[in-house]
C-alpha cells in the first residue's frame, strides 16, 4: 500500500511518498528533503498523535473558561474521546497557569494543563 501525505514538521511542506507492507510496517519513505520528514512519515502512518489545545469551563471564575493543552500529543483516534471528557470537566476558581485539569486522559498518560490563569471572583 502506498500513502502520499504533506510533511508539516518544517515550511517547506515535503510531499512524501510511504510505502507500507501487508503487515503495517513501512518499507520506504521517498520525497523528503530532511532525516525529520521521514521520521514524521513513518510516525504519522503508523502512530499517529496530535496536540490538543481547547478550554475547560471554570466556576467562580473571573472568566468562564481557561485555555488548556495537552501535556504531550495524543493518539489521534483518542482525540475525540478526550474531548468528551474535557467538556465534561469545570474547574474551580482560582485556576493557576500549569494547573492539570485532567490527569492521565482517557488512560493516555497525558495530562491536560491550564495554559493561563483565572482568578476567583
Amino acid at each position: 500500500m502506498t500513502r502520499n501525505i504533506t510533511c508539516v514538521t518544517c515550511p517547506m511542506g515535503c510531499g512524501i511518498t510511504v510505502e507500507i507492507n501487508e503487515n503495517g510496517e513501512v518499507t520506504s519513505v521517498s520525497g523528503n528533503t530532511c532525516k525529520r520528514g521521514e521520521t514524521y512519515a513513518k510516525n504519522e502512518v503508523t502512530n499517529p498523535q496530535r496536540s490538543l489545545a481547547t478550554t475547560v469551563r471554570v466556576n467562580d471564575g473571573v472568566y468562564n473558561v481557561v485555555p488548556c493543552k495537552s501535556s504531550a500529543p495524543l493518539p489521534k483516534d483518542k482525540i475525540f474521546d478526550c474531548m468528551k471528557v474535557i467538556n465534561s470537566i469545570q474547574a474551580q476558581a482560582p485556576v493557576k497557569l500549569g494547573d492539570v485539569l485532567a490527569e492521565n486522559i482517557c488512560s493516555t498518560g497525558v495530562n491536560i494543563v491550564a495554559t493561563n490563569h483565572c482568578p476567583a471572583k
